[in-house]
């Protein structure tokens, strides 16, 4: 084997190596998270009446536990507890749709050193939140006229009644836990400096694949990407909603195309269907947690997110103007991030938190 190619194959591991350790540092943020106590969660999940109060409350615990996965499972154990409605519930899960779009956009934040990469890895982020800020502005209202998720999602649970005990095991869950277990008990379980360390590791990861990327042959993989996975819109999507439901998180799979993005490898364009796909693969993954419940009110609750979802995607995306917005948000926000560095840092922190923590300070 030559020198170069022997070169080559380290660094091809070398990515999955850092791929590994950054999926454990993201997954150390939020075990960070639950180390400040049990029911950390859930106080900031309070039940409200005020749908537009329970749709920031939705964002802001989501964006916190960095996790929509998390948020919707605990949203859905609170209904089937009936410590929290169906209707507060069905807010909450378009605020969590939202809120999971945060860790991409952090990743984003990783390129600001680099202002081309910056414009492209920012506008691969936002094209997500976008779309989910545009599937909520069409859906709030409809709901909260009509109820119309609600009312469809307990059609969908009364087909579904009877069915239970449905298990998934998370592959990704078991290859890192064993490192979080370890990183926790190095830092003995303190929840802030394991958040601290795991945004150094996960951060230093990123840096770690932007550097190995753009050392590897980029044209090569663009043309692998180009020819197999992103080859259209509907593999793209595809590959999403598969990569989410194998992984069982959003967050990651996500998160993992801003690096290709920021590279050069994949255009806004690929990025656009394929986390479309992805937010449909982590709402199979709460359908398979309410179905082994056998909760008739936590699998309807569930199927609203499937629904609001669903929905987003055939009002959006069937629709070519509409389906333009998001591109354009996208777009904006990119060339606006390439000329302003600040702008990104502020709609992260004013999106995802200020606006959503004055809300429930402001809204009964």
């Amino acid at each position: 084997m030559s020198r170069n190619n022997l070169l080559f194959l380290l660094k091809v591991a070398s990515i999955f190596v850092c791929l590994y350790l950054f999926v454990v540092g993201v997954g150390g943020m939020g075990e960070a998270f639950k180390l400040f106590g049990k029911d950390f969660a859930n106080r900031v999940l309070t039940a409200t009446s005020n749908p537009l109060t329970a749709l920031f409350i939705g964002i802001l615990a989501t964006s916190l536990v960095q996790s929509s996965s998390t948020s919707t499972s605990i949203i859905v154990g609170m209904v089937a507890g009936g410590a929290l409605s169906l209707e507060g519930a069905v807010f909450m899960i378009m605020g969590a749709n939202i809120g999971t779009s945060i860790t991409s956009m952090l990743v984003a934040l990783g390129h600001a050193n680099r202002p081309e990469e910056f414009r492209r890895a920012f506008s691969a982020s936002t094209v997500h939140s976008a779309f989910n800020l545009c599937a909520a502005t069409v859906l709030f209202p409809l709901e909260l006229a009509t109820g119309y998720l609600r009312h469809t999602a307990k059609i969908c649970g009364d087909l579904f009644e009877g069915v239970g005990g449905m298990r998934l095991s998370n592959p990704l869950k078991a290859a890192t836990e064993p490192t979080i277990d370890f990183l926790a008990w190095i830092v003995q379980g303190q929840p802030i400096l394991l958040l601290v360390l795991t945004i150094i590791l996960t951060y230093g990861m990123l840096l770690c694949i932007v550097k190995l990327l753009r050392s590897l042959v980029l044209r090569k993989l663009e043309a692998f990407f180009d020819k197999h996975l992103f080859r259209n819109w509907r593999r793209a999507m595809f590959f999403g909603l598969f990569f989410t439901f194998a992984v069982q998180t959003s967050s990651v799979p996500t998160a993992l195309v801003v690096p290709l993005a920021a590279a050069g490898i994949l255009r806004l364009a690929q990025v656009y269907p394929y986390c479309l796909g992805s937010n449909m693969g982590t709402t199979m993954t709460a359908m398979l947690a309410a179905l082994a419940t056998g909760n008739s009110v936590a699998i309807v609750a569930a199927f609203s997110h499937l629904l609001f979802n669903v929905t987003g995607i055939l009002v959006i995306w069937s629709i070519p103007p509409l389906r333009r917005i998001p591109m354009r948000i996208a777009e904006f926000c990119g060339n606006t991030a390439f000329h302003k560095r600040w702008f990104p840092f502020a709609v992260v922190a004013g999106l995802y938190f200020i606006i959503p923590f004055l809300g429930i300070l402001i809204l009964p």
